[in-house]
């Protein structure tokens, strides 16, 4: 399963479903997308290491961006920005997904919904 980035802040944040969700999946990913998110959100090299080390003891998968990836984000992109406001980092982290036939589990389900072949698990903290 691929975690968008509101899980992560959900479990840094103590939320034990989110926590448990992660501890209870098997296959840990992430898209470079979220991994730059949350690199991104940190104000200090002591956070920048706190979520290395999360990302490592639970053993998370970093995916990276590929050319399909790319290209797919660009689609969505054209596809559905104008009717329901997807943005590039949604984007890219569905098609991260969708390129490594998984499962994208978020909170921000507006965010994804309208894209029809991601499959997507709905997270409610």
């Amino acid at each position: 399963m691929i975690f968008d980035t509101d899980v992560f802040i959900w479990a840094q944040k103590g939320n034990e479903k989110a926590a448990k969700l992660m501890e209870n999946t098997e296959e840990r990913c992430l898209s470079i997308q979220t991994y730059m998110e949350l690199l991104q959100s940190a104000n200090n090299k002591t956070q920048h290491k706190y979520v290395k080390d999360f990302l490592t003891s639970f053993g998370f998968n970093v995916l990276p961006l590929t050319e399909n990836i790319g290209h797919r984000a660009s689609i969505y992109i054209e596809e559905y920005t104008l009717a329901s406001g997807v943005r590039s980092g949604d984007a890219i982290i569905a098609a991260t997904a969708v390129e490594n036939n998984m499962t994208l589990s978020s909170s921000n389900i507006k965010h994804f919904k309208i894209i029809k072949e991601l499959k997507l698990k709905a997270f409610k903290p």
